[in-house]
C-alpha cells in the first residue's frame, strides 16, 4: 500500500465526520419550529390575504372581489389615512435619525468605558411592558404631570397646562422612544467599521472636522442610515398600542382602522384588505433592507 493511499484512507473518516457535523440538523429537530412556523405564522398570514380577496357577506358566504380594495383605494377617507400612515412612520423615523445618529457617533467614537451603559440604556426601553411605558408618557405629559408642573411651577414659561396627551407631538414621541434605538445601532454597527485612518487622511489634507464629517464620515454610513430607516419605518408602520393609548385622535392610521373593523364594524374583510397593504409595505421594506445588506457584502 503506497504512502498516498494511506493519507487517502486516513483522511476519508474524517472527510465523512465533518460532513456529518456540517451536513446540518436532522430533519426531525426543526419540524416543531417548522410546525410552530406554519401554524401561527404562515397560515393566519395566508388566512389575512384569502379574506381579503374573499369577503363574507351577510347571506352571501365568501365571494371572490376587489371590493375592499376599492374601498380602500378609491374613498378619499382611507387614503388620507393610508397616507397620515405612511407620514407618521416617515416622521418617526426622520426624528430617530436625528436623534440617533449623534448617539451612535458618540457611542462608537467616544464612549469608551461607557459603551456598555449607553447600551443598556438604549435597550432598556424594549425591557420594559409596552403598556407601562405608554402609561408612563401619559403621566409625563398629563395636564398636572412632570412636564406641565415644570414648565408652569418651577420655570413660568406657561399660564395654564399645555394638552400634550392624544396629540401628535405624543404619538411622535411615544415611537421615537421605543424605536431610537433600532436607528442607533443600525449605525453604529458601521460606524465601527469606518478606518480611522481615512478622516486622519481627510484632516491631514487639509479638512476641518466638518468637512471630514460631511464628506467622509457621513457618506461611509449611509448603508447604517437605511438599514436604521427601513427598520424604524416598518415598525412604525405597524404600530398600534402607542398611538392607541397617547395619541387618541391626532393620528387616524391603518392599524386603529384595523382594531375598529375588527371590534365595531365586524367587517373582517375590508380589515384584511388594510392588513394586506400594510403587509406589502413590510415586504417592500425587507426587500430594500435585504439589497443594501446584500450591496454592502458586494463592497467587504
Amino acid at each position: 500500500m503506497t504512502t498516498a493511499t494511506l493519507d487517502a484512507a486516513t483522511r476519508a473518516p474524517a472527510r465523512k465526520r465533518r460532513k456529518r457535523h456540517a451536513g446540518g440538523v436532522p430533519m426531525w429537530w426543526v419540524l416543531p419550529a417548522v410546525l410552530f412556523l406554519i401554524v401561527f405564522y404562515v397560515f393566519p398570514i395566508a388566512q389575512n390575504g384569502w379574506r381579503g380577496f374573499y369577503p363574507e357577506f351577510a347571506g352571501q358566504g365568501q365571494v371572490f372581489g376587489l371590493a375592499a380594495y376599492a374601498k380602500l383605494l378609491g374613498d378619499g377617507f382611507y387614503l388620507g389615512v393610508i397616507f397620515d400612515t405612511f407620514w407618521l412612520s416617515v416622521l418617526v423615523t426622520l426624528v430617530c435619525l436625528a436623534l440617533g445618529y449623534p448617539v451612535a457617533y458618540f457611542l462608537v467614537r467616544y464612549s469608551g468605558r461607557w459603551s456598555g451603559l449607553i447600551i443598556f440604556m438604549l435597550i432598556a426601553p424594549l425591557l420594559t411592558s409596552i403598556i407601562m411605558r405608554t402609561y408612563g408618557w401619559r403621566v409625563l405629559l398629563a395636564r398636572r404631570g412632570l412636564v406641565n408642573n415644570l414648565l408652569l411651577d418651577q420655570l413660568g414659561l406657561i399660564e395654564e397646562p399645555l394638552r400634550l396627551v392624544n396629540t401628535e407631538f405624543s404619538a411622535v414621541a411615544g415611537l421615537v422612544h421605543v424605536l431610537v434605538p433600532f436607528m442607533v445601532l443600525a449605525i453604529a454597527s458601521v460606524l465601527q467599521g469606518i478606518d480611522l485612518r481615512l478622516e486622519e487622511s481627510a484632516r491631514i489634507l487639509g479638512a476641518n472636522r466638518w468637512q471630514t464629517f460631511l464628506r467622509v464620515t457621513l457618506p461611509l454610513s449611509l448603508d447604517g442610515i437605511g438599514t436604521g430607516a427601513i427598520m424604524v419605518f416598518m415598525i412604525a408602520n405597524g404600530s398600534f398600542v402607542t398611538l392607541l393609548l397617547i395619541g387618541g385622535d391626532s393620528f387616524k392610521t391603518l392599524p386603529l382602522l384595523i382594531y375598529q373593523q375588527f371590534n365595531t364594524t365586524r367587517d373582517f374583510g375590508f380589515a384584511a384588505a388594510m392588513g394586506n397593504l400594510l403587509l406589502v409595505s413590510a415586504v417592500a421594506c425587507l426587500y430594500l433592507q435585504l439589497r443594501l445588506i446584500r450591496r454592502r457584502g458586494v463592497k467587504g
